[in-house]
């Protein structure tokens, strides 16, 4: 995974203090100005959307990943610095992003790391074989949320920090969490039912994604490349790929909105397949199929139904 520039924090944070109340709004796709209840600092979509349906109306969260950018690529600007330390709480992934892990580590907002506080193991272990997927063995795999019964977990443990924070409001954010739960447990079973049956079981990506999802589904990942979207596959590798949709009647090459569909795109034509999203929902852009991460899951349902295909 490539890693980002780190940033002096030390001499950021002292120097861009008085930036710091006016960070959080501009940092990313936030729920605008608060009125004295928590600044939360989201990573990147999936952990703003959680913040908001747990926080309601009593947090206001801004999205550290800007519109339309790759979450894996994050640089913070000063501006993001000051606003993190201007935050309460803070919502990441630990691993994934290098230069928020540092920024963390120089905050004294509340840090909610979403894997270890709701027990998650996001160790990634590849079924894949290639030297690729084997050197990131024991690396992170963030995509916790494409299992929603995964992201449940992180909701829950989110309104406890939540009602640490605030604790006149625990009530709210616990009924908060709840009402989500609900939702991502009619979401798992629309998921469970829509891909008990397919033809194809095999899910071949642009890249490594997909291993929660697959997993919870009954399902096996094949990624073209790695737990980072722009790496460059070697022409062994997408060889290997091909040969493995020719041999095991894959029908459809699953890409991306964020990145480039080029990869997916000459395996498919090499082997003479289709091509199709499926959104990872790392961050929504104007070519998302929906506007929030519930719609956006049911659209990846329809794109494996079609895809794999599945009566």
């Amino acid at each position: 995974m490539r890693r980002c520039p780190r940033l002096v924090l030390t001499s950021v944070l002292g120097s861009l203090a008085l930036l710091a109340g006016c960070g959080s709004t501009d940092a990313g796709s936030g729920a605008g100005p608060g009125s004295g209840g928590l600044e939360v600092e989201a990573a990147f979509y999936p952990l703003q959307w959680l913040a908001e349906q747990v926080g309601g109306d009593l947090v206001t969260v801004s999205n550290l990943t800007r519109s339309g950018a790759e979450p894996h690529d994050l640089e913070l600007t000063p501006r993001d610095v000051a606003a993190l330390a201007d935050a309460d709480v803070v919502v990441y992934v630990s691993g994934f992003q290098p230069a928020l892990d540092d920024a963390v580590a120089e905050s004294d907002a509340t840090a909610f790391e979403a894997g270890a506080s709701a027990g998650l193991d996001l160790t990634y272990t590849p079924i894949e074989e290639g030297e690729q997927h084997q050197d990131e063995a024991g690396s992170t795999d963030p995509h916790f949320w494409l299992d929603p019964t995964r992201l449940a977990k992180v909701a829950e443990s989110f309104a406890d920090t939540l009602a640490a924070e605030d604790p006149d409001n625990a009530e709210t954010y616990e009924k908060n969490a709840q009402a989500l739960v609900a939702d991502l447990e009619e979401l798992d079973a629309e998921l469970e039912a829509g891909l008990a049956d397919c033809t194809s079981k095999d899910v071949v990506t642009s890249h490594n994604a997909f291993g929660y999802l697959a997993e919870r589904y009954g399902m096996e990942q094949v990624g073209i490349t790695g737990l980072t979207p722009e790496d460059e596959p070697s022409a062994a590798q997408l060889a290997e790929v091909t040969k493995f949709v020719e041999d095991n009647d894959v029908r459809t090459i699953y890409f991306e909105t964020l990145v480039s569909p080029d990869v997916a795109e000459t395996v498919a034509d090499e082997a003479g397949v289709e091509t199709a999203v499926l959104d990872p929902i790392e961050g929504l852009t104007d070519a998302s199929q929906g506007d929030d991460y519930l719609e956006v899951m049911r659209s990846n349902l329809k794109s494996l139904q079609t895809g794999q295909p599945c009566p």
